[in-house]
């Protein structure tokens, strides 16, 4: 499982023009699923996710996390992270997980950010065409990917 955090002031996503997943203050998540991701690496993406200081305390210092300044998590399913492109011009998502079980492992990575405390858990539509906004504060990205962060 592999997700791009932004830090962000504001994000939101549309479908067909409609807003439907915004946040105030948090992270902006691209989350990927491939082949063979488990609950279990959802649990410790989620974990390491609500967990990582980032943002700032009173002295300026990325210190405080996710949970600590009380903040939104907009997650956008992004299969694109699983993108091979060591071949040709064209990349292929042969990695990616096939959607039905890319969509129960993103649904549950959201939940299990619920149920770790983050508030205002926002989604964008599993499989849909969306465009998504942000203010990335800092900038701040990272990526983090069970298969190397979490050995």
């Amino acid at each position: 499982m592999k997700a791009v955090l932004q830090r962000v002031s504001s994000a939101s996503v549309a479908v067909d023009g409609k807003v439907c997943g915004s946040c105030e203050n948090g992270f902006l998540i691209l989350l990927g699923v491939k082949q063979g991701d488990t609950e279990q690496q959802a649990d410790l993406l989620a974990e390491k996710v609500a967990n990582l200081r980032v943002f700032s305390d009173e002295n300026g210092k990325m210190n405080l996390s996710l949970l600590t300044i009380n903040g939104g998590a907009l997650v956008i399913s992004n299969f694109t992270l699983y993108a091979d492109c060591h071949h040709g011009r064209r990349p292929n998502f042969l990695n990616a997980e096939k959607p039905d079980n890319a969509n129960r492992l993103y649904e549950y990575f959201c939940s299990r950010l619920t149920s770790l405390g983050v508030s205002g858990v926002e989604k964008g539509e599993f499989g849909a065409d969306m465009q998504v906004s942000l203010v990335n504060d800092g900038p701040v990205t990272i990526v983090l990917d069970t298969d190397t962060e979490f050995r």
